[in-house]
């Protein structure tokens, strides 16, 4: 997806609202890729982006407002948590978790309700309207 026509260039949510953990072997002090001194130890075994495990979570490697403009300064070096978010919508698929985290920031939801429907459709889910 160009970034053109990447939402999530003008979000940034998810990074500010949930905690991105990950197993700690991710980071480069292990041989994995995300920098060691960007994240802390949760348990023994899941290390965690620094900020994102507060209570008011932003991840420090977000940059930019939300809801404006954003960028990853690791975009390359992220974790899997991050590699594996899909925004809402993609490939006509929802996100509970994206639109839950845009809601926080007052963004709607980036699948229509005519999107939903056909998403819910196209799966024979019963729809009662």
């Amino acid at each position: 997806m160009s970034e053109i026509n990447n939402p999530c260039v003008s979000c940034g949510a998810c990074c500010a609202y949930f905690r991105v953990s990950f197993y700690w072997a991710e980071s480069d002090a292990a041989g994995g890729v995300v920098p060691q001194a960007l994240t802390e130890q949760v348990t023994p075994f899941l290390s965690c982006m620094q900020g994102t495990n507060s209570r008011l979570p932003r991840c420090t490697a977000l940059e930019g407002e939300i809801g404006q403009s954003v960028s990853c300064s690791i975009y390359l070096n992220r974790p899997t948590p991050c590699r594996e978010f899909d925004q809402s919508g993609l490939n006509d698929v929802g996100n509970e978790a994206c639109d839950r985290a845009r809601a926080r920031y007052g963004l709607p939801p980036l699948m229509s309700t005519d999107n939903v429907l056909a998403d819910l459709l196209a799966q024979d889910v019963r729809v009662i309207t």
